[in-house]
């Protein structure tokens, strides 16, 4: 079995995630992987009537060899795909967290 690397294990679960909610024709979706910098989000960018769609529902950046979780509106959870992947908890980082509430999580701190 081939090895997966950080950068496709988060990508292939963005791509997953966008692919299970169809596009709208006014509301587009993108996947945005800067491989470069380690930034991967999903957008959803558009118009709805007279009211400008702009969202960002996952946000996940690649530092120091682990997973920021920067924003993570999904049901399932970020954290818990990663963990199912073969993630350890301590390469998971909740970023969305304060740094003082980290240390009540089961995930890493820093």
């Amino acid at each position: 079995m081939a090895t997966i690397t950080y950068q496709q294990l988060i990508q292939n679960i963005i791509q997953d995630y966008a692919a299970q909610h169809p596009q709208d024709n006014n509301i587009e979706t993108q996947v945005i992987c800067d491989t470069q910098n380690h930034h991967y989000l999903l957008l959803y960018v558009g118009w709805e009537e007279e009211k400008q769609v702009y969202g960002c529902p996952i946000h996940v950046d690649i530092k120091d060899n682990k997973f920021w979780i920067q924003r993570d509106f999904t049901e399932i959870g970020i954290a818990n795909q990663l963990l199912k992947a073969g993630v350890s908890k301590e390469k998971i980082i909740l970023g969305f967290r304060s740094p003082f509430n980290r240390q009540f999580t089961d995930f890493a701190v820093l």
